[in-house]
């Protein structure tokens, strides 16, 4: 019987279920949107809302207390002037948990877990990558135009010279 036993265990031991957990918090708060297996996001979601409060609060204990588990000095300078910032009038729900399908190999469901109000720069992001991957195309497509200028060139000579 499972009574009063809180948690997810996610088929995992003590020490690497917490290195899993920190991996995602740390994760979600650097890049506002993560997505994972349904069960770690719910499993992380009370995590990474501790660690907003912490960020809330803004005093040194908090902040040491934020680096204990974080893994990263990043996600902890950006916790605090960031992303606890944008949440000074909500009291809790910071996450949002979006199911978005099934994964391939073991049938699990996926989920997003994302920051709310982080729709912005999620946008940025988005279109940066986009304008990166039009240009890196257009680039390409320009080199392989030469090659085959170059190609054609050298295809005249060759003829020439075979006759």
């Amino acid at each position: 019987m499972r009574h009063r036993n809180a948690g997810y265990k996610l088929g995992r031991n003590t020490s690497h279920r917490r290195a899993l957990l920190r991996n995602l918090v740390t994760s979600v708060i650097e890049r506002d949107r993560v997505e994972t297996t349904l069960t770690k996001a719910k499993a992380v979601r009370p995590l990474v809302e501790k660690m907003i409060t912490l960020g809330k609060k803004g005093d040194l204990h908090a902040r040491r207390q934020a680096l204990a588990f974080l893994m990263t000095d990043a996600a902890v300078e950006r916790l605090f002037d960031t992303v606890a910032p944008r949440y000074g009038d909500r009291n809790g729900g910071y996450l949002r948990i979006v199911r978005t399908g099934f994964q391939r190999g073991d049938g699990a469901e996926k989920a997003f877990i994302e920051l709310l109000g982080a729709e912005k720069e999620i946008e940025a992001k988005r279109q940066k990558r986009e304008t990166v991957k039009a240009e890196k195309r257009k680039k390409l497509e320009e080199d392989l135009e030469a090659a085959k200028k170059d190609e054609g060139k050298e295809g005249a000579e060759s003829g020439e010279e075979a006759a």
